[in-house]
């Protein structure tokens, strides 16, 4: 006897050999000898492979090569018949002898009592190992040998990998690349035929002999048939479908009517970029460049860009059984189209996998309403005042002029400087794939620098200006928004198309079609950047958030305006010409800012370095000097009986002999946390003074 082992018995049936390392010394008598199989006494051969492991098991394999697929390539390699055991419907065959027509599994257990009863049972073991199951409705999969249709790879695969070597396609990123030529360079046949209800028909078809005729239609077919039986005959198209993956590999030509040479054809086929998951490079991509080479002598496309997969904030796959997967409808009836565009644009990187957050969509909805509310600033402030447009425009290319640059406020300069920075950053982002950092950018850029900064600087000129100043100011308003439309309009088309329909003189019909955002030139700012201007800015910004956070730290209500002396240095001239720019956005009694080359330090106020200058906040215009006092004291005294118990606590042997490491090291941080705030609590105090 030569013993076996397995966990598919009834697969016993259909065993047309057994196999051992040629190397073991245990099976050399054996090799080139027969076997009989189990229950059918049909002959079989004893062979030497290689595959084989001569430490797992007994060392002796049987081999079903209808059934498993490493089995069937060591048929390959022997000649050995191929027997299928199993139907369709998991019921054994005519192969299977005298279990014929039993269920899979119930001949498994029939087959099993009767090796038993022969004695042909040596051991029966537990065995935990992998079961392949349908993804679907989770039955067990039965590999099984079957008739398919296949395509030849090799020889197609071969120009598709050297169109990807040459860079004649790109794959970004382009890591990528060798996972594409591993799949490529150890291709394997393709079986193209699929038993489903739905899908591409087989074009083949059979006579009554069986004979195929391969077709563009039926009538082609039955031409080819009378041809050959001559006669007219009835024929039958094969039942089965293309793999969905053949069929898609079509569509970048398929869909433009190839094989006519359409316009379509001519004007789109080759197309520049392919967006897709990385999972799918081979199963698709791969596909789509063989068969664009094969059927049009052309690749289908100049660049892949790859991205990740979208997985929950934990980082898990979304999967109905975790319950975690996000429809994106119910997030676009939530947030909105753009927010979670915007989000999925911004949240990842080329080909890496992205952790989707309810909290960072929420926040790019917020975007999209500070976008808007931005822009209903500037329409508002533009109503009853006409903006010149470009001399040069077109109907592609509709925007405002700008005034000369004498006309321009430092807060003018500033932006527009700003604006052909980001713009030409982001047009490099772009170029370079970077497309999430290049949004990013965007943003800070929308949220910060325009809403944040430069409206809030404008207002002083609109309200405080000469009618020349708030006319100019209005021209770059409306300038920069439009030109931002622009650049943010790839990542949230909707509300930057209504913003810009909303826009006054931009919107209109040509004789070619309505003017829209959509399909306007990107945009090309040059000769606005200004060092000078992002410097002098830079400094009042560092100044402004010096002052915010002295006033946050004291608690200044945003609405008191207070005092300030500026020890200036060389920026006097600069911070004088735009004193009311930096009262506004810092909260500052203009009337009671003192500006000079160089202040003695007044006493009792708090010093802030910032911007290239000192300044300093009396701290009788930040607070209430004695009820300050107060206030710090009792908060003084609440820290020490805190710091009371503690010390109490880590002074007591029995506690620190008792209490677990980890809440003595809690007390302890808290104790370092209690004292470092005591200090900033006492060193406030004395600012303060009796």
């Amino acid at each position: 006897f030569l013993e076996v082992s397995t966990t598919r018995p009834e697969t016993i049936l259909g065993d047309t050999a057994v196999a051992v390392h040629p190397d073991d010394p245990r099976y050399q008598h054996v090799i080139g000898k027969t076997a009989l199989v189990p229950m059918l006494n049909r002959e079989i051969p004893i062979i030497a492979d290689s595959y084989v492991e001569m430490e797992f098991g007994t060392g002796a394999l049987k081999v079903t090569p209808g059934h498993d697929p490493n089995d069937y390539e060591i048929g390959l390699r022997h000649n050995l018949p191929m027997i299928n055991i199993m139907n369709a419907d998991a019921s054994l065959n005519e192969n299977a002898g005298p279990y014929a027509g039993l269920d899979r599994f119930a001949a498994r257990q029939k087959l099993w009592e009767d090796m038993r009863a022969a004695g042909l049972v040596v051991r029966e073991e537990e065995r935990a190992h992998q079961v392949g199951h349908c993804e679907r409705c989770k039955t067990v999969v039965e590999p099984l040998l079957s008739e398919q249709w296949w395509v030849k790879m090799k020889p197609l695969a071969e120009p598709a990998i050297d169109v990807v070597r040459s860079g004649e396609i790109q794959i970004i990123p382009e890591r990528f690349d060798k996972v594409y030529f591993h799949w490529m360079e150890n291709i394997r046949d393709w079986c193209i035929s699929r038993q489903l209800w739905w899908g591409h028909r087989i074009p083949v078809w059979y006579g009554p002999d069986k004979h195929a005729f391969a077709a563009r239609n039926e009538q082609e077919a039955r031409q080819q048939a009378i041809a050959h039986y001559g006669r007219d005959v009835k024929l039958e198209q094969d039942p089965d479908v293309l793999d969905t993956w053949f069929s898609s590999g079509l569509w970048p030509f398929s869909t433009l009517g190839w094989p006519q040479q359409t316009e379509d054809l001519k004007t789109y086929y080759p197309t520049t970029v392919l967006e897709t998951g990385y999972d799918i490079l081979f199963f698709w991509v791969a596909r789509m460049i063989v068969m664009g080479l094969k059927f049009t002598g052309q690749i289908p496309f100049k660049y892949v860009y790859l991205h990740g997969l979208v997985r929950d904030e934990q980082g898990r796959k979304m999967t109905k059984s975790l319950g975690n997967v996000l429809d994106p409808l119910d997030l676009i009836a939530e947030y909105g189209s753009d927010a979670l565009r915007f989000t999925l644009l911004t949240s990842g990187t080329p080909g890496n996998d992205m952790k989707l957050s309810m909290t960072r969509i929420e926040s790019n909805r917020n975007f999209a309403n500070k976008l808007w509310n931005a822009a209903r600033f500037v329409i508002l402030n533009l109503e009853g005042h006409s903006l010149e447009l470009a001399a040069d425009r077109t109907p592609y290319d509709m925007r405002y002029a700008l005034p000369e640059q004498a006309a321009l406020g430092l807060a003018d300069r500033w932006i527009l400087s700003r604006l052909q920075q980001v713009q030409e950053d982001a047009t490099r982002l772009i170029g370079d794939w970077q497309l999430g950092e290049a949004g990013r950018q965007l943003y800070d850029f929308v949220w910060g620098d325009y809403c944040d900064w430069y409206i809030e600087a404008a207002k002083v000129r609109l309200n405080e200006g000469t009618p020349a100043q708030a006319q100019a100011t209005r021209q770059v308003l409306a300038f920069v928004l439009e030109q931002s439309l622009r650049l943010l309009h790839p990542y949230m088309p909707f509300v930057t198309e209504a913003i810009w329909q909303n826009l006054p003189d931009l919107g209109g019909e040509e004789t070619q079609g309505p003017r829209a955002l959509i399909v306007s030139q990107w945009p090309r700012v040059t000769g606005w950047a200004d060092p000078a201007a992002d410097d002098a800015f830079g400094r009042i910004q560092e100044i402004v958030r010096a002052i915010r956070n002295a006033r946050s730290e004291y608690d200044v209500p945003p609405s008191r305006r207070i005092a300030a002396e500026i020890s200036a240095g060389e920026q006097l001239a600069m911070l004088q010409a735009n004193l009311p720019t930096l009262a506004r956005l810092a909260g500052l009694d203009a009337a009671a800012v003192a500006i000079a080359t160089e202040l003695p330090a007044p006493a009792r106020a708090v010093t802030l370095a910032a911007g290239g200058v000192t300044t300093y906040l009396p701290l009788a215009g930040l607070v209430d000097l004695a009820a300050e006092r107060t206030r710090l004291q009792k908060e003084i005294d609440n820290i020490d009986k805190q710091l009371q118990r503690i010390d109490g606590l880590l002074g007591n042997p029995g506690f620190v002999n008792k209490a677990p490491a980890e809440v003595i090291e809690r007390e302890r941080g808290k104790q370092g946390e209690l004292q470092g705030k005591r200090v900033q609590l006492v060193d406030r105090l004395a600012d303060l003074g009796e």
